[in-house]
């Protein structure tokens, strides 16, 4: 509750982290459905200074208080080297914000995110401006769904 009487909620963040963007989604206040905000583009794969800092102010802005980052393990469940990036993410946002970082398997969310495109008749120059985006949608989605399992 806030000074209102207003119950208080918190936004929760999904992140789906590539070589060269970031796609960001935010729940709804209830946390219970998943919006795409945008895809942070960088220069360089080691260049994450204007990432974080574009991270940051899209965390203040939606007041988010929980990060889900996508955690691409392999189908056969082991860790590559996209998914020990990932990890080093992980660490890296969890340090800067100050936030709680969880890792959720998305395994089958890029490729999700391009059919669901394709079926919607996107072009596919087209495509690659929102899978990432759309990808960080269905990353949070999952989880949002899964937290609203276990609640029952």
């Amino acid at each position: 509750m806030d000074g209102t009487g207003r119950e208080y909620h918190m936004r929760i963040m999904g992140l789906d982290y590539g070589s060269k963007t970031v796609g960001v989604a935010v729940s709804d206040a209830l946390g219970l459905t998943a919006q795409g905000i945008e895809t942070v583009k960088r220069k360089a794969e080691n260049k994450l200074r204007q990432t974080l800092a574009r991270l940051e102010e899209l965390i203040a802005q939606y007041e988010v208080d929980t990060i889900v980052l996508g955690y691409p393990k392999h189908m056969n469940n082991t860790v590559g080297d996209r998914a020990e990036k990932t990890l080093e993410f992980k660490e890296i946002l969890e340090k800067r914000t100050g936030l709680p970082v969880v890792m959720w398997d998305e395994r089958l969310t890029t490729a999700e995110a391009e059919r669901a495109l394709m079926e919607g008749r996107v072009r596919r120059e087209q495509r690659k401006t929102y899978v990432d985006k759309l990808a960080a949608v269905l990353i949070l989605q999952s989880y949002l769904d899964a937290k609203s399992i276990e609640r029952g």
